[in-house]
């Protein structure tokens, strides 16, 4: 039986839109885009150019300082255009869409009877590598480092996150497939962070743990400070389970297949379910017929809640995000705001008469009810993190650039979504996110 890691701290929002476990496969997108921006550290250089026609798994760009790590196109057809920013960057790579346009062919093999740089070189290839993720830091592996251990989550804790179990019906097999390409990569251990209930534990060549508690206790990096933290000078791997998905298609296929179940959720969807789509799908594919017809704005976020990005209907879906969530702007005027007895709404601090009236869910909509100011020393942030680090200490480092403060109070351990409720419950309105990020780029910048 595996071990069992309870935890405490944290918190469960509890928002009404959940995804029903009901499937529906959208048809192709006219339009698919790779984001250089989804990348943080990443220093594009394009391959391709627009009008340029280009098969699936065709490389866009590769990383500047790591010419190996390539990114490679999730749907074949043309290049519509590339899309530029501020100093001409690079903010989107747009493919228009052809389902005739073939599919690179890359080795298929058993991973079992490949050697470690046979399948690091089959991973890098293809484009899949940029879904291994690093930590400390968050950013994408570098190929040349020798991970201590590689951490999966196969449950997520986030307001109305997808649930794994249902999209990995008819799946483990090649679920299974992933894991023996990734154990061929180190010398520790693949650690599976499990839920109560879930479809993961037979699964070969791993070691259970098994996490019980409210979010974020499916954070990988949560998973990772119980079970073996990361000390300075080390370095362990995640990835998403989907993501193992599709380096067990590569294996099994020898052909890249970016398909990928999204989650689409909030209050101000019609019918919350799961949609099959491909990477970088278009935010109007998702969402077009499938929302309320409502008198107000809608905020639609590529991703929860909590770490997600707002987007327009025109922008395209992260490349790391297997939920869409809808809900209110919350722009409109409210009568006495924040003195309402708040009968029907959420408050992490219990504060409301929602407390002695607990809901089921709440519609919660994105107005602050407030702006930013001083730091409010209280024990909010604790209350949420469950992890053995000082935050506020922490972020006050960051803002003071002190190096070794940041390096003694754990900032190898967090990355933004680890620290994301603490700025849910924040008094003081402090972008806890945003400060985490910079302290990281800094730390990066000055130590490598």
């Amino acid at each position: 039986m595996s071990e069992v890691i309870k935890l405490k701290k944290g918190l469960d929002i509890k928002l009404k839109g959940s995804a029903e476990p009901v499937m529906e496969v959208v048809p192709v997108p006219s339009s698919v885009a790779l984001k250089p921006t989804d990348f943080p550290g990443l220093t594009p250089k394009l391959v391709v150019k627009q009008d340029d026609v280009i098969q699936v798994g065709d490389v866009i760009f590769y990383d500047k300082y790591h010419p190996e790590v390539v990114f490679t196109a999730p749907a074949g057809g043309k290049v519509a255009s590339i899309n530029r920013g501020e100093r001409r960057r690079i903010l989107e790579v747009v493919i228009s869409t052809d389902p005739g346009s073939g599919s690179v062919q890359f080795r298929q093999a058993d991973p079992q009877n490949l050697s470690a740089e046979e399948i690091k070189e089959q991973l890098l290839k293809s484009g899949l590598w940029p879904f291994i993720k690093r930590r400390p830091y968050g950013t994408i592996a570098l190929p040349q480092e020798q991970p201590r251990d590689i951490f999966i989550s196969t449950f997520d804790t986030a307001p109305l996150a997808p649930d794994y179990n249902f999209i990995m019906e008819g799946q483990l097999e090649t679920f299974q497939t992933g894991i023996h390409a990734l154990a061929r990569l180190t010398h520790g251990k693949i650690y599976l962070g499990v839920s109560k209930t879930s479809v993961f534990t037979n699964i070969k060549q791993v070691e259970i743990r098994q996490f019980t508690g409210p979010h974020p206790a499916g954070n990988a990096g949560v998973q990772i400070h119980h079970i073996s933290p990361v000390n300075k000078g080390e370095v362990v791997w995640t990835v998403n389970p989907q993501d193992v998905l599709f380096i067990g298609r590569l294996f099994e296929t020898g052909k890249v297949d970016f398909t990928r179940i999204i989650a689409l959720t909030g209050s101000e969807v019609e019918q919350p379910k799961y949609l099959q789509t491909i990477l970088g799908t278009s935010v109007t594919s998702i969402t077009e017929r499938r929302l309320k017809k409502t008198g107000y704005s809608q905020r639609i976020i590529s991703g929860n809640v909590l770490t997600g990005e707002k987007v327009k209907p025109q922008n395209f879906l992260g490349f790391y995000d297997a939920q869409v969530t809808v809900i209110p702007e919350g722009d409109e005027y409210e009568l006495l705001g924040w003195a309402t007895p708040g009968v029907k709404k959420f408050s992490a601090s219990r504060t409301y008469l929602s407390r002695l009236f607990p809901r089921k869910n709440y519609i919660l909509d994105a107005n602050l009810h407030g702006g930013e100011r001083a730091f409010v020393l209280s024990d909010q942030y604790r209350k949420v993190l469950p992890m053995d680090i000082l935050p506020v200490h922490l972020l006050k480092a960051i803002l003071a650039n002190d190096l070794d403060k940041m390096e003694q109070l754990g900032i190898y351990e967090v990355i933004e979504e680890d620290m994301a409720l603490c700025e849910f419950v924040c008094t003081s309105k402090i972008k806890v996110q945003s400060i985490l990020r910079n302290g990281i780029n800094t730390v990066i910048k000055e130590l490598g």
